[in-house]
């Protein structure tokens, strides 16, 4: 059944969100009312999104406290976003075979616990371990939220459902930073996880109160497909993450056999290649390739994964150049961030409003043609060394850029589909998001390390003593000689995402006018 035959079928009186009631879809309980699930939920993935945006405020204090470098600070981050990716695919169809509310309430415990892991951690390597756990928690959360949205609000109300998910999104951004600034600055890093176990707490009451049991579905599990997606995509990112510091050679040997990092990145490619063609021939696929024939799905999967890849790829570089250049903060550098957090907040509601009525090639372009030139503006003003009023506003334009893609895109990837695809398309939508946000960590951060030896590795060496590119001695400043460097390296370090920006609003010129939906 299509979602515009749903909507006709489910005949509802206009007035308040709340109105909403079992009548409107299928499988709900009597007197059902979405919106306080949906609010329920939505404290989760609110939780996920801060987590993100609070660690790239402590990573200098992570780099210094744990005495690392700066490859094992990116890995906090990939190795979290490569955990969240991995089982997506998965986390929908379980939450078809067990029902979205139990596999985000496992989720949700999961991701808790490990946020205390990862504030009692006390090395580099066990604090991605942590962050690992706390990804594989994230996977099963975040795909259920999506399939709860679809299976209980009607096609015409879903719209303002996602950009309630927006608006939360904008809210994280603001949120997230003066949270992890204020923690660092009074507490230490380890208080950036400690935050999140009574928001959890409070999430797992309100969601095992508010969010209904939903009909299951039957589905065998695709142990071929996990295997070689999960393969694939960690030799893939491995490979990419580790490239700069292996200089874009010998790994080591399995055996009698020598490992490279083209060699790693290869692999991965050719087992990804290999997992789409056991889709296609699947009896019941990890990722239903059927989906991709909805040309807004297929279209729009692909333009959230270069969504991610910027947002995930500018975090650090932009919080380091704040830090280690500017000499800001935590708490100062998170607040450049207010701007692009209020201007995400506000619009995000009417941008989702739009997308019933404006086309979706104008909404989207819109907004990745302004991120595409706030990240440039940015890039540019870091690698001029601009101060933070300079900064300000591409900044905002940020904020602006995102309140246009975030649940317009989302709004419309789902807009044709039948209630009954919903945990595997959240699932298929959600991996490629992550893998977007895998790969920007990565390869932004391959992209840094270069930049950082480049243009810091000739001076330091010319300094007393000598020094590692990668090391850093103190918290926050650097050097005064070393400061408009290191700034250039974090600016060049954005052209990156800004570019893949680019391209999304070409991509997003391919949407096409989804099905009308109206009430009755």
């Amino acid at each position: 059944m299509s979602d515009r035959n749903v909507a006709e079928r489910s005949a509802e009186p206009a007035g308040e969100p709340g109105a909403d009631t079992a009548d409107t879809m299928p499988g709900l309980p009597p007197g059902y009312r979405p919106w306080p699930a949906l609010w329920a939920l939505v404290t989760g993935i609110f939780m996920i999104l801060v987590d993100s945006t609070i660690v790239s405020v402590a990573s200098d204090a992570i780099w210094v406290d744990l005495e690392t470098d700066l490859n094992s600070v990116v890995w906090v981050t990939s190795g979290y976003l490569l955990a969240y990716l991995v089982p997506l695919l998965l986390s929908g169809r379980l939450g078809d075979m067990f029902g979205p509310k139990r596999v985000y309430l496992a989720g949700l415990v999961i991701f808790t616990a490990a946020s205390a892991l990862c504030g009692l951690a006390e090395t580099a390597p066990q604090l991605i371990a942590a962050r690992v756990v706390q990804g594989l928690g994230a996977a099963l959360m975040t795909p259920q939220t999506l399939a709860v949205v679809t299976r209980t609000f009607p096609a015409h109300k879903r719209g303002a459902a996602m950009a309630l998910w927006g608006s939360v999104a904008g809210f994280a951004i603001l949120v997230g930073p003066l949270a992890g600034g204020l923690l660092v600055d009074r507490f230490g890093w380890q208080w950036v996880f400690f935050v999140n176990v009574p928001v959890g707490l409070a999430a797992l009451v309100a969601a095992a109160l508010l969010v209904p049991n939903l009909p299951r579905n039957r589905h065998r599990i695709d142990y071929a497909g996990i295997a070689l997606s999960g393969v694939g995509l960690f030799l893939l990112v491995f490979g990419l993450q580790q490239g700069q510091h292996y200089d874009w050679g010998h790994v080591g040997n399995l055996g009698p056999l020598p490992i490279s990092v083209w060699g790693l990145i290869i692999a991965g490619l050719a087992t990804l290649g290999a997992f789409a063609w056991w889709q296609s021939r699947a009896a019941d696929p990890l990722m239903t390739l059927t989906l991709f024939r909805d040309r807004n799905f297929a279209v729009s999967s692909i333009a959230v994964a270069g969504m991610a890849f910027a947002i995930t790829g500018m975090a650090i570089p932009l919080m380091l150049f704040a830090q280690k250049s500017l000499g800001l903060s935590p708490t100062r550098s998170a607040l450049m961030l207010i701007p692009l957090a209020v201007a995400s907040a506000a619009l995000a509601l009417p941008a989702g409003k739009l997308t019933d009525t404006v086309h979706p090639r104008y909404l989207t372009g819109f907004g990745f043609a302004v991120f595409a030139a706030a990240l440039f503006w940015l890039g540019y003003a870091a690698y001029q060394g601009a101060s933070v009023p300079a900064l300000l506003t591409p900044i905002t334009l940020v904020g602006v850029g995102n309140a246009f893609i975030w649940g317009p895109l989302t709004a419309i990837a789902y807009r044709n589909l039948a209630p009954e695809l919903a945990g595997g398309a959240s699932g298929v939508y959600n991996a490629t998001r992550q893998l977007g946000g895998v790969l920007g960590s990565a390869m932004v951060g391959v992209l840094m390390q270069h930049e950082v030896d480049a243009k810091l590795a000739p001076l330091l060496a010319r300094m007393p003593g000598g020094a590692d590119a990668n090391a850093a001695h103190t918290i926050g400043p650097l050097p005064q000689a070393l400061r408009d460097p290191f700034a250039e390296a974090m600016g060049a370090s954005l052209y990156l995402p800004a570019a893949t920006l680019v391209l999304c609003c070409v991509l997003a010129q391919f949407l096409v006018t989804p099905n009308p939906v109206r009430p009755e």
